[in-house]
């Protein structure tokens, strides 16, 4: 692991201009002023320009004598226009005001005139172009960006979006629209040690992984920004072309030590990983899972997709045409054994006893007794059913339980214990509304059952409801 100094400001600078700091309001000044004197006799009041950089609780303003560097022109084009809101939810000094400052307005030209003005003279040369990359982003390494925000406690600080609301502590910059506001060059360069920019102001290092940087600032680069560029690698020429006889041999020096020579899960690594075991590919219809799911699970882990961690992340070692091939191989040899077309038929769903006796971990007391909040309407279900039967992430439930909800998924076959019968009345009438949202919540240790963390709480409760119609 090296060690990568990040933040508590990171990206801490911000253009915020005080009102009462100005010698003229900026909405005197007549088109055509010559931009270096409008900054020398009016932005100089409250922002340094030059000097080696001193703590926050030291200035009035932001420093921007590496503004040209660190703001993406039409950004900050908007932003002297009035068009952007203030970055700072309680103003720069938080220590002596707690409030949103204001910001004097620029008419277009002006506005225009200062951001060139910018670009062209408060450059920082530490800051090196393409020193870093995110290039061919995928969607999942926004999703763990998002997961190491809070793993490293940025919330306490900064202000993010999720599902359009605001949450985190208000003390340093949102960061909401970071991939609107920052020029990435800038941006990595800062998150190397925030202290070089604004010393002794709080600033929290952190150690932290190229790898994990690289999906943490890939997540601040796609916020506020609509439609990013995501890489789909499983849409790439590799795995048209992907070839499972090269694959197998992959499987062969990665996998089988595990799973097995033939993908039943009994590699010799297997004698000591018992819950869970290693899956059992031989009996997995891996041919009908998502791409998506299939490539995750490898690339990244199984604790990316909050399946065991025993399973490591196999992006780095196993990359390219490799990559690609082994995937290959996996859809093309294991389509779903004897065993995974009858996973359910042990259960004896309606005959017998079909309750599937196992140690579940009982939810706390304040989960277990709650009754689903959530109205039984036909809209409800229906929501609930389309979540069960192709939006829920990681995975989409029926891959494990089936389309019908007995357990039967293309994934069913090769897990110990089996995934539950929802069909099975006996079972599931003895098993509580909270218990099963604590469990789609959290996952259930020692089974195949992963936790659902993405799912908001209203869509944990509407699956619920559908899995309620199963067993009707």
């Amino acid at each position: 692991m090296l060690r990568w100094s990040f933040f508590r400001n990171v990206i801490v600078g911000a253009l915020v201009w005080s009102v009462g700091g100005l010698g003229i309001g900026m909405g005197q000044a007549q088109a055509g002023v010559d931009a270096k004197e409008l900054i020398e006799n009016n932005c100089s009041t409250c922002h340094r320009f030059s000097g080696e950089p001193l703590s926050r609780l030291k200035l009035k303003a932001p420093d921007l004598k590496w503004g040209g560097n660190k703001y993406q022109h039409d950004w900050l084009v908007r932003f002297l226009q009035g068009k952007e809101e203030m970055i700072y939810p309680n103003g720069y000094r938080w220590d002596i005001q707690r409030k949103k400052t204001e910001h004097v307005k620029l008419d277009a030209e002006q506005a225009e005139a200062v951001a060139q003005y910018f670009e062209k003279n408060f450059l920082d040369p530490r800051v090196e172009k393409d020193a870093f990359s995110i290039d061919k982003l995928t969607q999942r390494e926004v999703e763990l960006g998002a997961g190491i925000f809070k793993e490293y406690s940025c919330l306490g600080c900064h202000q993010v979006k999720e599902d359009g609301k605001k949450i985190g502590g208000p003390i340093s910059v949102n960061l909401y629209n970071t991939g609107q506001r920052y020029n990435f060059d800038w941006l990595f360069r800062f998150a190397l040690n925030p202290q070089d920019f604004t010393p002794h102001s709080g600033e929290y290092l952190a150690d932290i992984s190229p790898l994990k940087l690289r999906q943490l600032l890939g997540y601040l680069m796609t916020q506020g920004v609509d439609n990013y560029p995501l890489h789909v690698p499983w849409e790439t020429q590799a795995f048209k072309k992907g070839d499972p006889t090269h694959g197998k041999l992959i499987y062969k020096e990665y996998c089988v030590q595990c799973h097995g020579p033939e993908g039943k899960g009994d590699g010799v690594g297997a004698l000591g990983l018992t819950n869970p075991p290693p899956a059992n590919h031989s009996q997995m219809a891996l041919s009908e899972l998502p791409m998506d799911y299939l490539y995750n699970v490898i690339y990244y882990g199984g604790k990316s997709v909050g399946k065991s961690s025993n399973m490591p992340d196999w992006g780095i070692t196993i990359h390219g045409q490799d990559f690609a091939d082994l995937i290959a191989f996996l859809r093309t040899n294991f389509k779903g054994g004897e065993e995974s077309k009858t996973v359910a038929s042990a259960s004896g769903a309606g005959s017998g006893d079909c309750s599937q006796p196992r140690k579940t971990k009982t939810a706390p007391s304040s989960f277990l007794n709650k009754k689903n909040p959530v109205p039984a309407t036909a809209a409800n279900i229906a929501a609930g059913k389309k979540l069960f039967l192709k939006d829920a992430k990681p995975v989409a439930c029926l891959q494990c339980h089936g389309k019908k909800g007995d357990g039967k998924g293309p994934l069913g076959g090769g897990l110990k214990p089996k995934p539950r019968d929802f069909t099975c009345a006996p079972m599931m009438k003895d098993i509580s509304d909270g218990q099963m949202f604590w469990i789609i919540k959290n996952g259930s240790q020692g089974t195949g059952m992963m936790p659902f963390k993405m799912l908001k709480d209203k869509e944990t409760w509407q699956v619920i409801r559908y899995i309620r119609t199963l067993a009707n």
